[in-house]
């Protein structure tokens, strides 16, 4: 097996994982609008409403991730990762990936694996008048972890291909996101200015134009400055 298909692998396990657990959003979407209905139409709210949305939510939540680092959606500061080299890239993200990544899911995990031991072996329930059983959702914890475990160790791979190789190996495209200010630029025409004629100094008519403005605000200066009477007397222009 070639370094793109195992990777390619990978790929294909979380994204089918994370469409699997998308559907929860539809189950939550419904349980919330009947559960409005009930509380204000009939007046009858229902008392595990609340923990069940927290664990479908919570779920949905924890089983996305290995979806989203295969698509390499997660939140980045791309400032200056954007405008590196694709090797620069993937040194950045190696070291990250070694540094914080990996101590952080392995204690999850192994958090997580304590949590769900010792929930099943009580048959832990939530605290309200019609408890649910918290042991099923406690589980998914390692699980989540195990998986995003794997997909870490595929990315790991892919940024060492990329130190060797100097370029990216092409992930498996699922979805993209759209930006829609991006395509209505793509898609609009640039409007432009009407380029200004150039101005002739040399042309009769300009220099007739800018003699009469001239004589013009002569004129108002002078109007200004002197007296009705005495500028019929005089027949030169008075200092002010």
């Amino acid at each position: 097996m070639s370094v793109q298909n195992l990777l390619h692998t990978a790929d294909r396990i979380s994204t089918w994982v994370g469409k699997a657990f998308s559907w929860l959003i539809v189950g939550l979407m419904l349980m919330v609008v009947i559960e409005v209905f009930k509380r204000y139409a009939l007046n009858a709210p229902t008392a595990w409403i609340f923990d069940a949305s927290n664990m479908m939510y919570g779920t949905l939540f924890m089983m996305g991730g290995a979806y989203t680092l295969c698509q390499d959606g997660h939140v980045r500061g791309d400032f200056f990762y954007g405008s590196a080299k694709p090797r620069t890239q993937a040194t950045l993200d190696l070291i990250l990936y070694i540094v914080f990544f990996f101590p952080g899911i392995i204690a999850l995990t192994y958090a997580g694996w304590s949590y769900a031991g010792d929930s099943w072996a009580i048959r832990e329930q939530t605290f309200n008048a019609y408890p649910l059983p918290l042991y099923p959702f406690k589980t998914i914890i390692p699980l989540a972890g195990l998986i995003v475990l794997m997909q870490g160790l595929a990315e790991i791979l892919r940024c060492i291909v990329c130190i060797q190789t100097g370029e990216w190996t092409p992930r498996l495209k699922d979805a993209d996101e759209i930006d829609v200010v991006e395509q209505q630029l793509a898609s609009s025409t640039p409007v432009l200015a009407p380029a200004s004629r150039p101005i002739d100094c040399s042309s009769p008519s300009t220099r007739s134009t800018r003699s009469t403005r001239r004589n013009s605000a002569w004129t108002s200066r002078t109007c200004s400055c002197r007296s009705p009477t005495r500028a019929s007397k005089r027949s030169r222009s008075p200092r002010c």
